[in-house]
């Protein structure tokens, strides 16, 4: 028996609570991703917008005169009156121009969806772990690490979904947005599908037995007859 296999195990575990908190934090908070319209004229407020899985921010900034380079309305960090409302496939009583597509809704509810997925996966590894924690309980450490191998692959599946999104909505005819950005909210997801689905396969690993390094062991640890 692997005598440093419940230090292993808790290190592990450790660095896949960070997973699942980033996991929470991208999940809960709404930025994802930043839309940005072209700015016809300067000292006048412009409309910028950061949005998640679940809601929608609207920022009316003021805007002064900017760089050559740049056209879209911000940075969002700019002061400016903020405004912020779900979407209206979750709650029919609220609008959100921006997801009135068709298109665009099936591609949200798909994100929040599948994301949903990935937390439940996490929370049900989690418990695993810390029922195994138990005498003799071990056992749970594999299908601990198949959820949490899960919940990183349906992470990394919802920020695709995401980023598919925001792609057909700036490449749209319809659309006022001309500039885009993935801001911290979508950083969150991508390490923690790194931190779960990594971990995930080390803990596989250290609840595997270990393998005999010399072929007498395997005589030698059973059991004599009687």
């Amino acid at each position: 028996m692997d005598e440093n296999k419940p230090l292993k195990v808790r290190l592990t575990f450790s660095v896949i609570l960070v997973g699942v908190s980033l996991l929470f934090a991208a999940v809960v908070t709404d930025h994802w991703a930043v839309l940005s319209p072209k700015v016809e004229e300067y000292n006048a407020t412009c409309e910028a917008a950061h949005f998640g899985l679940w809601r929608l921010c609207i920022k009316r900034i003021f805007m002064q005169e900017q760089g050559p380079k740049e056209k879209g309305c911000g940075p969002i960090s700019l002061p400016g009156e903020h405004n912020c409302s779900y979407f209206k496939h979750f709650t029919p009583g609220l609008s959100s121009e921006i997801f009135e597509v068709t298109t665009q809704k099936e591609y949200s509810i798909s994100a929040a969806a599948i994301a949903i997925f990935s937390v439940g996966f996490a929370i049900i590894g989690t418990i695993c772990v810390l029922l195994s924690f138990r005498k003799k309980r071990d056992y749970l450490l594999k299908p601990a690490s198949m959820f949490y191998t899960f919940a990183g692959l349906c992470i990394i599946i919802s920020v695709e979904v995401m980023r598919q999104s925001v792609k057909r909505m700036i490449d749209s005819e319809e659309t006022v947005w001309i500039e885009y950005s993935y801001s911290w909210s979508f950083a969150c997801a991508c390490a923690s599908f790194v931190l779960l689905f990594i971990c995930g396969i080390a803990l596989l690993l250290i609840a595997l037995p270990r393998f005999p390094q010399n072929p007498w062991e395997t005589c030698m640890d059973a059991e004599p007859e009687h």
